[in-house]
């Protein structure tokens, strides 16, 4: 029940799933085989599916951890954000392309779960998109070295923080790969 309320469409989102970002992320392989999953079914649907990358000094536009992973093919038809901030919408042409494709409700997956993925949720709602997790297509890195918890439970901590969001007039939430409806 997004507040965008001429934008009664759903968009797919993947985030961030470059070499750079995903190497050596725990229970890549699911994740990936998940949203190549939701990528199909999307497709099929005829609901957009809008692809996010990011750039910075460490993933530099044309460089190996720059690219997405070879798992993941997008088509040239579909849209591609370059993004320099967490939230896929800050500084970019994301919301003018959900605009454009009447989207007010968001499915998201991809990388970081903890960074770019959290913020991008965030972002969707708080600019009226109802915006929903899909608990098991989202990973990140191990920075257990820097005080964080392991990966999985990072993983595990944001799925129940995001499955007991809410806003006035918006959904949030997680959902399961298998129970994704389009």
């Amino acid at each position: 029940m997004t507040t965008l309320h001429e934008r009664p469409h759903t968009a797919l989102l993947v985030i961030d799933v470059q070499n750079g970002v995903v190497a050596g992320s725990p229970g890549l392989a699911d994740v990936l085989a998940n949203i190549n999953t939701l990528v199909d079914r999307a497709r099929t649907a005829g609901v957009p599916v809008v692809w996010v990358q990011h750039q910075d000094e460490e993933l530099v536009p044309g460089t190996e951890a720059w690219e997405y992973v070879p798992e993941l093919k997008r088509l040239d038809s579909e849209p591609l954000i370059a993004k320099s901030y967490p939230d896929s919408f800050e500084a970019t042409e994301l919301e003018d392309v959900l605009a454009a494709h009447g989207v007010g409700r968001l499915l998201v997956t991809g990388a970081q779960t903890d960074c770019c993925v959290r913020s991008t949720l965030h972002g969707g709602l708080v600019r009226g998109y109802d915006a929903t997790l899909v608990a098991d297509a989202h990973t990140t890195e191990d920075l257990t070295a820097y005080g964080a918890p392991s990966p999985e439970m990072v993983i595990a901590h944001t799925n129940l923080y995001w499955s007991n969001q809410s806003a006035p007039g918006r959904t949030a939430g997680t959902v399961r790969t298998a129970d994704v409806r389009f």
